[in-house]
């Protein structure tokens, strides 16, 4: 039985569930380990004993969480991402969201992917590849960073007060000054265009994505690679703008009211 303990962190009662958080410490770190890890090695990054995790490890593998390769390693399985998608909006969102990026991405030369908002992250829910043999894009379940991410801006921008008040517990080497600026220019042109924070010579544009009762759900991105090949492609403005009318569309197809639609027509950055 598990057995109450002192408040965490935010001041919330804290509970002892000591099976179900060695289980989740499973998921959690598999999710993070390309090719997947042996009981041994499993539980050596624990420090924990494998007869502590073996028939936990073993229920998993039944119940579909985990998969067991040749070579005894084991993987978190797509039953994780499925679990996500229906129990959070981000089934309906990827039903309205994927054929306006998949029309977006073909008309733009351009990858894009949708985001949501994660705890203190943001995390890729849908990616839609560009037509072209080269390009970047970020797969579904990358994580990405609040304050440093186009993306990240557009959801803290569009956020309700709670949810921005992650500003003010930025981690040390975020000038929380700086992010509300830039938040607040956000907010006034109604988008985010600025240089990628991962990889050089991207330029990420971002709009928000609205849902039904008007709170902002997801940020749609187009990470902009400029082509010296000769590859055609549309312009970075003009590429901004249709992003504009996709992101309105998505919207409204969300039952946003038509007011996020004005996004459409915001003017382009200034300064």
């Amino acid at each position: 039985m598990a057995g109450k303990s002192a408040q965490d962190a935010e001041g919330r009662p804290g509970y002892s569930a000591p099976a179900l958080e060695k289980g989740l410490d499973v998921v959690e770190l598999l999710a993070t380990v390309r090719g997947g890890m042996t009981i041994s090695e499993i539980a050596t990054a624990l420090d924990l004993s494998i007869s502590q995790i073996f028939r936990m490890i073993v229920v998993m593998e039944r119940r579909g969480w985990l998969f067991k390769d040749q070579g005894d390693r084991y993987r978190v399985t797509y039953k994780v991402l499925d679990v996500a998608f229906k129990a959070t909006p981000a089934q309906e969102l990827a039903h309205v969201a994927t054929p306006v990026m998949y029309t977006l991405s073909h008309d733009t030369n351009q990858a894009c992917h949708l985001v949501v908002r994660q705890a203190a992250s943001g995390l890729v829910v849908v990616r839609q590849e560009g037509p072209g043999t080269i390009g970047f894009s970020l797969r579904p379940g990358t994580v990405v960073n609040l304050f440093s991410s186009s993306s990240g801006h557009v959801l803290l921008a569009f956020a309700e007060a709670a949810v921005t008040a992650l500003v003010k517990s930025a981690p040390p080497e975020v000038d929380a000054r700086k992010i509300q600026k830039r938040l607040n220019l956000v907010r006034r042109q109604g988008y985010e265009s600025q240089d990628s924070a991962r990889v050089m010579g991207v330029r990420d544009i971002s709009y928000p994505i609205f849902g039904f009762g008007g709170g902002i759900v997801a940020a749609l991105t187009i990470p902009y690679v400029t082509f010296i090949d000769g590859t055609r492609g549309v312009a970075l403005e003009d590429a901004r703008k249709m992003l504009s009318v996709a992101a309105a569309t998505i919207s409204q197809g969300l039952g946003a009211q038509s007011a996020a639609a004005s996004f459409a027509s915001q003017p382009t950055e200034q300064g």
